[in-house]
């Protein structure tokens, strides 16, 4: 039930954002269960200093060049792959994490979202993960999600000058408080000195939702001179920072580039891992597996790098030893919903719809508004016979993805197949319900 309540609500949210803007340049954002789980760890000491459950704050990576972090609203902080490749240590990103927890302990989101007046602008901003759609891109590896309008939501994100000078003290206690050197945040806001300077065109995204200015940097040296000292840096924080950094870095890369700098990793498994992706890349399998295993045997275990390896294998066509490899990763996964799904496809390419189904299934109560989950749910669905069902999760997918009048048309079809009342046909029903209330706004 509660499952149901949330899908519904999404669902609407979607479609009023779809109508509040048409996209100008969409947000895409990358799915990898490896660097979200980094991310994770990374966050988990100043979430938790600044009074937050690290389980119920997800951080997803944007693909955007540019310097960026910010709150979609108080379970969601999106950060930039260009901000991850551009700091140099754990501490720095942990800073950029601090900080944006901050705006959400403080109250900032909760009330910039209190005081809006237009609720389809509330719509197409506050709930921006509503509208994040999932595909699968084969070269970079991630799932790829869209979002909504940038210049709207810019708007809608920034921050006043006291939110700021706020924001930078709490984050600076939270670091002190997590046994974290203040001096990471002092590091990330000497990245953007003197952009106040430059044309609004020339600024990183960063300043435009984060107003900066001298006086603002002089105050954060002595919040960090204050409420810091020369912390020794966390071998582990550490090495998780160099992991999401390096495997960030190769797929988006090219593979002579990080074939070059893969000695720079920071350990022997991530560097494998790096120079796997690159091979990968490059299509040459032996080389990628042989990579794989080397970093395998140094974490046999490791539940991601048998994710990457199961990921490789299948985009290579190498069905049956994808599945192999990534039923071996969802014994040490804990259940999460993209190696799950990764299982699900590989099971799919291997002409096994029913397992396919039990495994998609399962990532899908975990993670429901992954629209690539959603139509290979639909495909195994269909091949099992399922068409009422294939016409659910067809018609979620295309919601997800705002595409109202194919999800609508879907809903429709769904309800006319399957039995009226029951589970399946009432989450038709939300689709269609709403997918027609967003299309007559």
């Amino acid at each position: 039930m509660r499952w149901m309540q949330w899908v519904r609500l999404g669902l609407l949210w979607l479609c009023l954002a779809v109508i509040a803007a048409t996209p100008a340049r969409a947000l895409t954002v990358l799915r990898d269960a490896d660097i979200e789980y980094a991310l994770r760890e990374l966050a988990k000491p100043v979430f938790s200093a600044a009074g937050l459950s690290p389980s119920n704050v997800r951080i997803l990576v944007v693909d955007d060049s540019s310097l960026n972090a910010f709150v979609a609203d108080n379970a969601h902080i999106l950060i930039h792959s260009g901000m991850i490749l551009k700091l140099e240590s754990a501490q720095a990103l942990q800073a950029v994490l601090a900080h944006e927890a901050a705006h959400i302990a403080n109250g900032h989101i909760s009330r910039r979202v209190a005081n809006m007046r237009n609720a389809r602008t509330a719509a197409g901003l506050g709930l921006i993960l509503a509208g994040i759609a999932a595909t699968q891109n084969a070269e970079a590896g991630f799932g790829i999600a869209a979002g909504t309008q940038s210049s709207v939501l810019r708007n809608f994100l920034a921050h006043t000058r006291a939110e700021e000078a706020a924001a930078d003290q709490s984050a600076v206690r939270y670091m002190a408080r997590a046994g974290i050197d203040p001096q990471g945040a002092v590091d990330v806001m000497e990245i953007f000195r003197g952009q106040e300077a430059l044309s609004v065109s020339r600024q990183d995204p960063y300043m435009l939702s984060h107003p900066m200015s001298r006086d603002r940097l002089r105050a954060l040296k002595g919040f960090a001179a204050a409420y810091g000292s020369e912390a020794p840096g966390d071998p582990g924080a550490e090495y998780w920072f160099q992991r999401a950094k390096g495997k960030l870095s190769a797929f988006q890369r090219n593979p002579a580039w990080t074939l070059r700098r893969a000695k720079d990793s920071g350990s022997r498994d991530i560097r494998l891992m790096r120079e796997a992706v690159a091979h990968h890349k490059r299509a040459d399998l032996k080389k990628a597996l042989a990579a794989m295993d080397g970093a395998l045997r140094l974490r046999p275990n490791d539940p991601f790098l048998l994710d990457l390896k199961g990921q490789i294998l299948l985009e290579s066509r190498q069905a049956a030893a994808a599945v192999s490899t990534y039923r071996q990763a969802t014994r040490f996964a804990g259940g999460n919903a993209l190696i799950l799904g990764g299982l699900g496809r590989a099971l799919l390419a291997a002409g096994d719809a029913r397992g396919a189904l039990d495994a998609l299934d399962r990532a899908r109560a975990r993670d429901g508004q992954d629209p690539r989950l959603m139509r290979d749910l639909a495909v195994a669905y269909a091949q099992t016979g399922q068409t009422g069902l294939a016409s659910v999760a067809t018609a979620e997918r295309y919601a997800l993805q705002g595409r109202l009048k194919d999800a609508n048309l879907h809903a429709e079809r769904a309800m006319a197949l399957l039995p009226r009342g029951s589970s399946a046909w009432r989450r038709a029903e939300d689709v269609a319900i709403t997918a027609k209330s967003a299309m007559r706004r």
